[in-house]
């Protein structure tokens, strides 16, 4: 049977692409006169972590028979005989020379071989071990748990993942994988050997850890990822692909993937709670999963598009993209939000894999705001000092690719109750939501607000504060109404706000960052305080086209 072949896309502070810390091994501390690690806590010789580590020659060993398993010997009789004894003076022999020999295998290690589980051995440059990734608690001088591709983790995973018929080759067995780095967790500070410029935190990989130097994707990011990942899927090469991100934001990039990429090929998103090679990892098995989804074809339809949209798979479930959201680091963390369904299926203990149900609303290449249905160039309001005015915003390059800038400032809205700060509707009181309006506005980029209030309506809490937003909508900026959380009835429907259904706040922000790059921003009045009947008319018949695609995205 022919393989699949899938494109890995490499996204920031992935957790699937993390490791723990390299840790010093007792063996090297020992070797170098130092004090071992206490790992049993009563001071007694404590085992070695066992990393992935290449060999640099081939090496024979020995490994003595029925160890594998505490009652192999228990069927021995059901075993062939040993390659051969090791004696008490430790040499091998291919007969037994006395009855305390131990029957052991003979096997050659190869570099060809792969990874080996190994104790770490090396130290630090001024002889010290290694406790972190930094040389020192604080330090800026650190090493990275990041892998800066996914081709590691998915070597280790067909290495030492071993399936439920204690078989290996979980990826490769299957399918070809092809490794991009649209925005990684890890980068080349001092670049490659075929003069790659040294890559920047922040600016060209993304990490959480070391905590003290974290770097998360700021907001033009968006446009190389839909960029890239628009090119790869239109290459005619793949039959799918698969996204690893960190766990608590791959809901949004999911949702954003559905809205803006054209295509009719499957896109399988994963994450992890736990770092690859920590104990209960989970991701290996999540991204095992999201081979066995875009090579069972369930997601396609009888013309062989992609019905289900972008998906989410974690711990053997199939989540929509619009509704996953992660609530915990946890076995079981991400649910459905919205009350209405949102898990699509699931991959079976057996690797069976079942879809049971596809999304009613519009996505990929169906999606009315997906790359391909954006304009050139949309109208923008700014905000200035006389008044606010209209700019020309460019959405997309002479080649089709979205620009850094199209991509619009989107900001959420919370108040919980007795949120205005005085009484009457003085707004001066309020200068923290009237900065957040000005900054905004004032940058010359697409720019609107999502309301997070009460549930279901969206409404805001301080109709104060609801009518200082009204008034940046009719200066321009969209404005979104959902309900706190992860509400599961709709925001009701209002002609001059938009409503987001049942869509969480962050959810409600990517499509409407989207909805920005279809539609531009709405319609200005003269004075937004007191609009004529006219401007009204115009900027309802502007929300309505929001509304429209809300409604069915």
């Amino acid at each position: 049977m022919s393989k699949i072949r899938i494109a890995h896309l490499a996204g920031p502070t992935a957790t699937i692409q993390n490791t723990p810390p390299l840790v010093t091994s007792d063996k090297a501390r020992r070797r170098h006169g130092l004090e071992p690690m206490d790992g049993t806590g009563d001071g007694q010789s404590s085992f070695d972590a066992l990393r992935p580590q290449r060999l640099a020659a081939p090496v024979k060993v020995y490994v003595e028979q029925f160890s594998a398993h505490p009652l192999e010997a228990d069927a021995a009789e059901l075993y062939g005989p040993p390659d051969g004894y090791i004696g008490a003076d430790s040499v091998f022999s291919p007969e037994r020379r006395d009855p305390a020999d131990r029957p052991v295998y003979e096997i050659e290690l190869s570099p060809a071989d792969g990874l080996y589980p190994l104790p770490y051995v090396a130290m630090q440059k001024d002889g010290t071990p290694w406790e972190e990734e930094c040389t020192a608690p604080g330090s800026k001088n650190y090493r990275q748990g990041f892998f800066p591709d996914g081709s590691r983790s998915f070597e280790e995973i067909d290495r030492l993942s071993v399936g439920a018929d204690g078989k290996v080759n979980l990826i490769r067995g299957r399918a070809d994988v092809d490794f991009y780095r649209v925005a990684p967790p890890g980068g080349y500070t001092k670049g490659l050997e075929d003069d790659r410029s040294p890559e920047r935190l922040g600016w060209d990989f993304f990490t959480y850890k070391p905590f003290h130097l974290a770097k998360a994707p700021p907001r033009p990011m968006l446009a190389k990822i839909t960029n890239d990942v628009q090119a790869i899927l239109s290459s005619g090469r793949y039959d799918g692909a698969i996204w690893t991100q960190g766990s608590p934001q791959v809901e949004e990039i999911a949702y954003w993937f559905n809205l803006l990429i054209d295509t009719h090929l499957p896109i399988a998103c994963n994450a992890a709670q736990r770092p690859q090679g920590q104990i209960s990892n989970d991701g290996p098995a999540n991204i095992v999963d999201a081979v066995t989804y875009i090579e069972s074809r369930i997601w396609a339809d009888a013309d062989g598009r992609n019905r289900a949209g972008t998906v989410v798979i974690q711990e053997q479930q199939f989540f929509a993209a619009r509704e996953v959201a992660k609530v915990d680091a946890r076995p079981g963390g991400y649910v459905a939000t919205g009350g209405h369904g949102g898990i699509l299926g699931q991959v079976t203990h057996a690797g069976v894999p079942y879809l049971m149900y596809v999304p009613a609303y519009r996505h990929t290449a169906a999606s009315d705001v997906n790359v391909t249905k954006l304009p050139e160039s949309v109208l923008a309001a700014r905000m200035t000092s006389s008044g606010v005015e209209t700019v020309t915003v460019r959405i997309k390059g002479a080649d089709g690719a979205i620009l850094p800038d199209a991509i619009p400032s989107v900001s959420i809205v919370k108040d919980g109750g007795f949120a205005a700060e005085t009484f009457g509707d003085d707004p001066a009181p309020e200068a923290d939501l009237d900065f957040l309006i000005r900054h905004r506005m004032g940058s010359g980029r697409l720019a609107g607000f999502v309301v997070e209030g009460l549930v279901p309506y969206g409404s805001a809490t301080s109709e104060l504060r609801a009518a200082m937003l009204r008034s940046a909508s009719f200066c321009g900026a969209p404005v979104v109404r959902v309900g706190r959380g992860s509400p599961e009835g709709f925001a009701d429907r209002d002609p001059r706000t938009i409503a987001g259904s049942n869509l969480t706040a962050t959810k409600a922000r990517m499509l409407l960052m989207a909805c920005l790059m279809k539609f531009g921003s709405l319609p200005i009045a003269a004075d937004p305080k007191a609009p004529t009947s006219a401007e009204i008319d115009a900027h309802e018949a502007a929300v309505a086209r929001y509304q429209q695609v809300f409604d069915t995205h």
